[in-house]
Order: structure tokens, then C-alpha cells, then sequence
């Protein structure tokens, strides 16, 4: 059995930076690399110091709306040289599920935004955006803030006369600068609940995602970056890849203890300074795990935690506790005070 189909049952350690024991990051955006369009606290120095140190990075995002000339646009204005080859997301993964399906030049009734229409265009097909349009396919992605009511009610018509329906990601959430805003998943469900019916599903943590990004990267030794257990850290899971959490997003220190085996990542860390330093060893067992200066072991239901040092490492400790005695399953233990003692809770 490979490392990656084992069950996880502590954060993984390396003693070289993981910039250069991977030759590709790749990096969700939203929560990881910016918020609402800001870039996050030490996203932009950090991701420049990996590059400059020969780590390949391609940003690869569920978040279909925008096209990867404007992403890559918005990456350099932050300070991040980025082109458009870069970017990969979810619209590129779809329109390729598409592709696979339909005959070249077929219409496709687009509900989102530009960055869809872009990535159909690119397989040959030719974005509709009525029902009375005679679309084969109804494409679902995220449309920002402001998608009219009436896109849903048009994809409810198309698919309610049985034309195939597939949505680029069914990620429920978004982080914004404001918080946490719907997602595209949101908006998929509301479409579900009018017609009934189910779509094919491309982003993460779905194969064709990682297909996608496989194909565009040529990555070898590759490191998914992400903030959610469900896309970033479950794709990566199942592609057998390694994987870095870090905690500027959705994703946060309690959720990463109640984490069942697919959704537990082989790192974790604080932020993207994460990419220019090695892991700490988690070691020990029956209940009682140790990394750097902390202690974590098992007090009746609850976690307790001892010593002193980085508050990373008494989480990575905290997770051999709480994975190693969760097996499979979401550990029940208490964590909230051992949480609080190092700023995480």
C-alpha cells in the first residue's frame, strides 16, 4: 500500500524545505493566495522566495468566474509575475468534461461568467446563453456576487427538457474580504432543488481536476497548497499527492483535528511561509504524540497539551492524538482549551 493510500494519522515531517522537496506548487487562490482580491499576509514574499528558488508554481482554483488573463493580471499587480499558463481552474476542467461528450461546435448554455465562456471556447464549443438556444449542455459555474436570478431559472428550463448538466465545482463557500461568502455550490443546489436533477461535477476534489491540472503542469513532484479539506486536501488525497493546509482560509485548527482520513493533509501550516521550511517530526503513539517544544496526549475525552515553542508544532502534535485515535473517523475529543493556550482557538 502507498504512502498516500494509507490512513494518515500524523502530520507528515521533512527536513528540507518544501520548496525544494517539490519541484510544483499548486496553489489554490482564494483563502491561500488572496481574500476578496487582497493578497494574504506573507503570500506575496513567500511565493517570490519559493519561485526564486526554482519551485514551479501554477495557481489552480475551483473559482471559474474569471479568465486566467485576469488572474494572472490581478497575481502580478500584487507583486506575484504570473501568466495566463499558469492558472488553471475549474472552467478549464469542465469545458474539457464537456468536450469529452458532445461533437465539436455544439452549443452550450453557459450560467456564470467570462472565465467559462472562455475555457469552452478554447474546446471548440460555442457558449449560448438562452435555453431557446438548442444548448446540448447546461455549464454551471461560479458568477460572482451579482449573477441574476434569471441564469438559474434558464439552466432549470434546459435541464428540465433533458439536456446534460455539469457544474464546474460545487464548493458551498467562498472566502471574501468581508468573510465567508455562498459559493458555486450554493448556486448548484439551487438549481438542483428546481429540477431534480444531478450534475456531472468537475472541480476539486474530482479526477477531472487533477487530470486537468496534471496535464497543463507536467508537475513530477508535486505539493498542493490549499485552505479546504474538502476540495484542496481530499483532491489531493485521492490523486496521490502530497499536501500543504494552511489556516488563511476556511479551513480552521478544530476542523483540521475533527478531520476524517480523506480530508487530512500531509502538512500543515500557518500561511504560505510554510513553503520555505521544513516540517518537524510528530513522534510517539498510545495516546501521546511530541513535535518541537509540545506534548499532546489523550486526558480522559479530552486533549490535553504541555510545553512550550511554535504554535504550529503544538498542533502537528495535537493532530497525532487526535487522527491516531479517530482511525478513519472524526476524533470527538475536547480541544477547545488546549486550542485557546496557543492562539488557535
Amino acid at each position: 500500500m502507498s504512502h498516500q493510500q494509507q490512513t494518515r494519522t500524523r502530520p507528515g515531517g521533512s527536513a528540507k524545505a518544501l520548496s525544494e522537496a517539490y519541484d510544483t506548487a499548486l496553489l489554490d487562490l482564494d483563502g491561500v493566495v488572496y481574500a476578496g482580491g487582497d493578497a494574504i499576509a506573507h503570500a506575496v514574499d513567500s511565493l517570490g522566495a519559493a519561485r526564486d528558488g526554482g519551485m514551479h508554481l501554477a495557481y489552480v482554483t475551483n473559482n471559474a468566474l474569471r479568465t486566467p488573463d485576469e488572474v494572472a493580471a490581478h497575481l502580478t499587480e500584487l507583486g506575484i509575475p504570473a501568466a495566463a499558463g499558469d492558472v488553471i481552474t475549474s472552467a478549464h476542467a469542465v469545458a474539457r468534461l464537456i468536450a469529452d461528450q458532445v461533437p465539436p461546435g455544439s452549443r452550450v448554455l453557459v450560467i456564470g461568467g467570462e472565465g467559462l465562456r472562455v475555457a469552452l471556447r478554447e474546446r471548440g464549443l460555442v457558449p449560448v446563453e438562452s435555453a431557446e438556444d438548442s444548448p446540448v449542455a447546461v455549464a454551471q459555474g461560479y458568477g460572482g456576487p451579482d449573477l441574476a436570478w434569471s441564469r438559474f431559472a434558464e439552466a432549470s428550463y434546459a435541464i428540465r427538457r433533458g439536456v446534460p448538466w455539469f457544474a464546474s465545482n460545487t464548493d458551498l463557500t467562498i472566502p471574501s474580504a468581508r468573510g465567508i461568502a455562498p459559493g458555486n455550490g450554493a448556486a448548484v443546489e439551487v438549481v438542483r432543488i428546481a429540477t431534480g436533477a444531478e450534475p456531472q461535477v468537475a472541480g476539486k476534489p474530482l479526477p477531472p481536476m487533477h487530470r486537468e491540472t496534471i496535464l497543463r503542469t507536467g508537475a513530477e513532484r508535486a505539493l498542493v497548497v490549499g485552505d479546504r479539506l474538502d476540495t484542496d486536501i481530499e483532491g489531493a488525497n485521492g490523486g496521490g499527492v502530497d499536501s500543504l493546509l494552511v489556516l488563511t482560509g476556511v479551513t480552521d485548527a478544530a476542523q483540521l483535528l475533527a478531520a476524517e482520513a480523506k480530508y487530512r493533509p500531509t502538512f500543515v501550516d500557518a500561511d504560505l511561509r510554510g513553503l520555505l521550511r521544513g516540517q518537524p517530526e510528530v513522534v510517539g503513539g498510545d495516546g501521546e504524540f511530541r513535535c518541537g517544544g509540545w506534548t499532546a496526549s489523550v486526558r480522559g475525552d479530552v486533549l490535553g497539551l504541555e510545553g512550550e515553542g511554535e504554535a504550529m508544532d503544538a498542533l502537528r502534535a495535537m493532530c497525532g492524538v487526535a487522527w491516531g485515535l479517530a482511525g478513519d473517523g472524526s476524533c470527538g475529543l475536547e480541544v477547545g482549551e488546549a486550542l485557546r493556550r496557543v492562539g488557535l482557538g
